[in-house]
């Protein structure tokens, strides 16, 4: 017998249908009671659609099963009937997320007390070996400079300003030049302000040197008569001939024309 696809309007309550189909089947109370170990108040009670004696909506469910199974009904039917009745089913609560995160859970790490031992045996070590090798003397001198860190640095001197004399640029000293061939007339261009082209003959017109002086480059010229000089940019060379230089090569941007024997600078 199956009540499932009655009308709505004509479809008896679920105490009615389990009633119906133990009268169908010939069965007491007694019987079915003895049956599906419910007890027989229980039975009348259900039978009655009294579930408050049920001990809750999960007991009622499963003794709507067995009931229905003692009588040959489907009880599908009667049990979404009655949690249509009784305000549904609750919904499942999920277990998996709870199970993952109690498998995933890693145990709490314990300190490596071995390797943290090891680590201090060896820095103690290191720094006995270290101590042993720097030896004593250096200890004393960290304990002097310990004990002198917290004393006040001496101020330092104050000088009175007619005491301080300006730098001055220092001259060729007397041995450097004694110490150029006497007979022979040495010229030596240095490009200090700027870049300058030199072109220099010795006195049978023999090119010694032509080209051109970077900023910073130098020259040195030697002959043993005469060199004839050509400056570019007279006024950016420094000029020493035979050790000594000489003042006012000329202006910049000029050409100027000299020329040097061994001795004393004179311009030719």
């Amino acid at each position: 017998m199956s009540i499932g696809n009655s009308p709505e309007a004509d479809r008896p309550s679920v105490g009615a249908a389990l009633q119906k189909a133990r009268i169908g089947a010939g069965l007491t109370v007694e019987e079915v009671s003895t049956t599906t170990r419910v007890r027989i108040p229980l039975v009348h009670a259900i039978e009655q659609d009294d579930f408050s004696r049920c001990g809750g909506d999960v007991y009622a469910r499963g003794h709507i099963r067995a009931l229905a199974r003692a009588v040959s009904l489907d009880s599908r039917p009667l049990i979404d009937q009655f949690d249509a009745e009784h305000g549904g089913r609750p919904a499942p609560t999920p277990a998996a997320p709870l199970y993952e995160a109690e498998r995933i859970r890693s145990e709490p790490r314990r300190p490596n007390w071995t390797a943290a031992m090891v680590a201090a045996i060896v820095a103690v070590v290191g720094f006995a070996g270290f101590t042993l090798f720097t030896g004593g003397d250096k200890s004393d001198s960290g304990q002097v400079a310990a004990g002198d860190a917290h004393a006040k640095p001496a101020p330092a001197p104050t000088r009175h300003p007619s005491t301080i004399r300006p730098t001055l640029k220092p001259e060729p000293s007397d041995s450097a030049v004694a110490g150029l061939p006497k007979d022979k007339v040495t010229i030596k261009v240095t490009a200090r302000d700027g870049q300058s082209w030199i072109s220099a003959k010795d006195a049978s017109g023999k090119l010694l040197e032509d080209g051109l002086l970077k900023q910073g480059e130098s020259k040195t010229i030697t002959d043993k008569k005469r060199i004839d000089l050509v400056l570019g940019n007279a006024g950016a060379v420094q000029l020493y001939v035979n050790g000594k230089e000489v003042k006012q090569v000329g202006e910049k941007g000029t050409v100027e024309r000299l020329s040097y024997t061994p001795g004393d600078p004179q311009a030719g």
